[in-house]
């Protein structure tokens, strides 16, 4: 049957190959929350308990309670799957056990507290690639994580809170995410659910009042919240209508972030990315440095495993460039033409005043060598 569509095509062989697996694998649901306390873990229980009353073989991968006891309550007869003990500088840790799910093989299993971090003699360093692992497997599952876990909202949860999260969780992980449930409550019940002593015990809370759990804090982190959900509805609104009806979408936008060994490296390549996912974008990653690689400094070295980590979970490329006799705006312009790049980002202090006295402004110079490129100067947020 012919198709009138303007972009029908058929499909790969290997995109063919992945509709199959990924329809063998496990299904994700995130019960994400501005905030600790807002009621994830007794959600994703409750909607648990309710699948099981159904018929469904639902079970406990890993759950922390904190001991709030709607929660404790909530876990009621769902079995759970014995937890790993892992020993560590003379003490015990307790981990998900991800051979004793597998075995197990149920229907669902719930993990908490997604962005946790395994302690070193784990299987994986993060638990979320435990959960991939049962996904991997044909499990469904139900976990839980605040906002502030998200890693391209890192930068942002900092100039916040002013505090810099350390356990995160790639974008890219929580897209695959069949359905992401916001657990909302306004930053009044939860101050006074933190009075009550039911998110920390007694000697916390003072100091969570007083810190994080702020008005302007909790208000802000809600804000985020409330539109990473909304931008993650629009996206899936989109893929199910058909977003190709009216053409695709950004095909031929790319981007190239433009980052120094300075602090704000990080922040740019997240900046980078929160464009290129929206406009569905390439995104390239460039250092152009005056040394050879071979002659980096150990801290310049670690700096360059931090955006490699980075450009893999954001499936980015990343680019190395030596300037040898060029000036660094000359090898941006190269890159930018050979790849064919519609924005570039720049970080403020790209260029101190006095060097752009003496040797030019590197915008000036971009734009005078290039057309239709938007160049985008993010500001230091120092």
């Amino acid at each position: 049957m012919k198709q009138n569509h303007p972009y029908f095509r058929r499909r790969t062989p290997e995109e063919i190959l992945h509709e199959i697996t990924e329809s063998s694998r496990g299904k994700l649901k995130l019960y994400v929350g501005a905030a600790p306390g807002v009621g994830k873990s007794y959600k994703m229980l409750q909607d648990a308990s309710d699948l099981k009353k159904e018929g469904k073989d639902v079970v406990i991968g890993f759950i922390e309670t904190h001991g709030r006891i709607e929660t404790e309550e909530q876990i009621k007869d769902l079995e759970q799957v014995p937890i790993k003990i892992i020993p560590y500088k003379g003490k015990k840790f307790y981990e998900l056990n991800v051979e004793a799910i597998i075995e197990r093989k149920p229907d669902l299993v719930i993990v908490d507290e997604l962005a946790h971090a395994n302690i070193p003699g784990s299987e994986n360093p993060k638990r979320y690639m435990d959960v991939s692992l049962i996904l991997d497997a044909g499990i469904d599952v139900f976990s839980a994580v605040n906002i502030q876990h998200l890693e391209s909202v890192n930068d942002i949860v900092q100039q916040i809170t002013g505090v810099k999260v350390r356990e995160r969780v790639p974008d890219t992980f929580v897209q695959k995410a069949y359905e992401i449930q916001l657990i909302d409550i306004p930053p009044e019940t939860l101050r006074k659910r933190l009075s009550d002593g039911k998110i920390y015990a007694p000697e916390k809370i003072e100091q969570s009042l007083s810190h994080f759990f702020t008005i302007n804090n909790l208000s802000a982190l809600r804000e985020l919240s409330l539109r990473e959900i909304a931008n993650d509805v629009d996206e899936r609104i989109e893929q199910i209508s058909g977003s190709l009806e009216n053409g695709p979408i950004g095909v031929n936008e790319k981007i190239l972030v433009c980052v120094q060994y300075g602090p704000t490296a990080e922040k740019l390549i997240r900046r980078g990315w929160r464009m290129a996912h929206r406009m569905k974008a390439e995104l390239y990653i460039l250092n152009v440095t005056a040394e050879k690689r071979s002659d980096s400094s150990p801290v310049n070295e670690q700096k360059i495993k931090e955006w490699q980590m980075l450009a893999e979970q954001f499936n980015a490329t990343i680019i190395l460039e030596e300037k040898r006799s060029r000036k660094p705006a000359a090898v941006i312009i190269e890159v930018a033409k050979k790849l064919n790049v519609t924005q570039i980002l720049l970080g403020q202090s790209a260029r101190t005043r006095w060097e752009e006295i003496k040797k030019g402004s590197i915008v000036n110079m971009i734009m005078r060598e290039t057309s239709n490129i938007d160049i985008h100067i993010v500001a230091d947020g120092r």
